[in-house]
């Protein structure tokens, strides 16, 4: 009988009493894949690629440990039956709760150390990203949830950098070098993402004998300083640039391979964007510096240790 919709993939799998590491094994993968649970042993999933893919090595797993396996197509006959299939990958509660634990880990943001608050944004990401992964046909509750995943990371964000800049709508005017040479840089200080990778590269490549001036408030910076980072600076977010990217547009160094490389991690660990591999990586050691390091002097000397280690990683990957 033809259905009504594109398949189900329907995974049938038994294992010996005895296999029971095994057993576990393939439970859990079958739980991180999103599978729904007809039975013992029995779980459906909508027929993607990726997921056939999945329950494919399953099922061959399953044959190896002394088990039997099925993989089968099905399909609905009617409306009614696919609503009911489609009923079983309902992430609403998982989103409810999720949310739950979001507003409560909220009411005492303030009163957390930077470690924490990094903890406190990979354990809910991880977990938002968990669910989104098999939330397989979103509806309100998934629009609901992304807001307030987005909503918690920027309130995260402006405790650990408050006074992120707001993005400008103007053209990047290029700059001479030489007019910027042994001049006074000033952003705001605790520096994060952004703000020390623009350090870096003011001092690496635009003004080697650059002085830095760290502000309490961008208010505070002098008139004859270079701001950067910051509303009103002379180089800060311009359209979906963050500033290191606005900084090697205005002195023309966008076409180093490493730095531009550089500029995409940045992007994304600033604003979102493409993953970067090495992101999360470097990210964790800024955040463990930071903690460790209350003078910014000394947290972009040790931080410029490792963008001088990642340029010189990104300048010899084959990928441009």
């Amino acid at each position: 009988m033809s259905g009504f919709t594109d398949p189900w993939a329907l995974l049938i799998v038994t294992l010996p009493t005895s296999g029971a590491t095994a057993r576990m094994r393939i439970w859990r993968a079958i739980k991180t894949l999103g599978c729904a649970a007809l039975r013992d042993g029995v779980y459906l999933l909508p027929a993607g690629a990726g997921q056939i893919s999945h329950l494919s090595e399953l099922a061959d797993e399953a044959r190896r440990e002394g088990g039997q396996a099925w993989l089968l197509n099905v399909q609905a006959r009617h409306p009614e039956e696919d609503a009911t299939f489609r009923a079983l990958f309902d992430r609403s509660a998982d989103y409810a709760e999720l949310q739950a634990a979001m507003a409560e880990a909220r009411r005492s943001l303030a009163s957390q150390d930077g470690a924490e608050l990094n903890r406190l944004l990979r354990r809910h990401g991880r977990a938002y990203e968990a669910i989104r992964m098999t939330d397989f046909f979103p509806n309100e509750a998934s629009i609901r949830a992304e807001a307030q995943w987005h909503d918690f990371s920027r309130a995260i964000d402006s405790i650990q950098s408050p006074g992120e800049p707001r993005t400008l709508t103007r053209a990047i005017a290029r700059r001479d070098p030489a007019q910027y040479q042994g001049r006074q840089w000033a952003t705001r200080r605790h520096l994060w993402v952004d703000r020390v990778a623009s350090a870096w590269l003011i001092q690496r490549f635009i003004d080697r004998h650059a002085r830095f001036l760290w502000l309490e408030s961008a208010a505070d910076c002098p008139d004859d300083a270079l701001g950067f980072d910051f509303d009103g600076a002379t180089f800060t977010h311009v359209g979906d640039r963050v500033s290191f990217e606005v900084l090697l547009s205005s002195f023309g160094l966008e076409s180093d391979r490493g730095l531009r490389r550089l500029g995409a991690m940045i992007h994304a660990l600033d604003i979102g964007g493409m993953p970067v591999p090495e992101a999360s990586g470097f990210e964790a050691m800024l955040a463990g510096a930071r903690s460790r390091l209350k003078d910014d002097d000394a947290l972009l000397a040790e931080i410029g240790a490792v963008l001088d280690s990642l340029y010189a990683h990104f300048r010899t990957q084959q990928k441009a």
